[in-house]
């Protein structure tokens, strides 16, 4: 399993994690998610196999922008 944490953009509610949470689950091989628009931050578990972009297509699906956190 790999931890990555990414920096989301335009988040201003509860609403809005649930959404990226529901995107970012449907990506097969993710584990778990941990969103907060307070911080901006997403913290996803995934398998080894999952890519960045795969995760970030997700946050697009649901209408935000994402980078990785250095």
């Amino acid at each position: 399993m790999n931890i990555t944490e990414f920096q989301v953009t335009g988040m201003t509610c509860g609403h809005c994690e649930m959404s990226i949470r529901e995107e970012v689950l449907e990506v097969p091989g993710v584990e778990s998610v941990d969103v907060s628009h307070q911080s901006g931050r997403l913290i996803v578990t995934r398998a080894d196999s999952v890519d960045d972009a795969a995760v970030l297509a997700a946050v697009e699906s649901a209408g935000y922008q994402g980078v990785r956190s250095a």
